[in-house]
């Protein structure tokens, strides 16, 4: 984390916890967040729901799956780390594209690539890590 960012961290058992508490979260990072303008926090809100949203439905075990979430709000730009213990993602997020009109799924990646700067997953040992990072608009 750099000197003048803000870190806001969340932590997330499936089941329990669903998409819903990361919507409560950001609402939160907002409300202690005024400076950031609405147009990041639309674009920071639909990538990191959407790469949760993703975990949740794709990387679950069947014991559930943990997420971690660290968002750091800079003076230049956005940082997002979502850190799960799920099943590894066989992905390609340089590759992610929209599906034809008529496809019931497959938008998520393509969507976050459209609202952030850069979108990378790795995974490291038993860990998947999504990092989004995004410059203040």
């Amino acid at each position: 984390m750099t000197a003048s960012a803000a870190e806001h961290t969340l932590a997330l058992s499936c089941p329990p916890d669903d998409v819903s508490a990361v919507h409560e979260f950001l609402a939160g990072v907002w409300q202690d967040e005024p400076s950031v303008s609405v147009e990041d926090r639309m674009a920071l809100e639909l990538a990191i729901v959407e790469l949760t949203s993703n975990v949740i439905e794709h990387g679950t075990r069947p014991d559930g799956v943990t997420c971690r979430l660290r968002l750091e709000i800079g003076a230049d730009r956005f940082s997002a780390l979502l850190s799960d213990d799920g099943v590894a993602a066989t992905v390609d997020t340089e590759a992610a594209q929209l599906p034809d009109g008529l496809a019931e799924s497959g938008r998520g990646l393509a969507l976050v690539r459209m609202v952030v700067d850069d979108l990378r997953y790795e995974r490291i040992a038993d860990e998947n890590r999504w990092t989004v990072l995004r410059s203040r608009h």
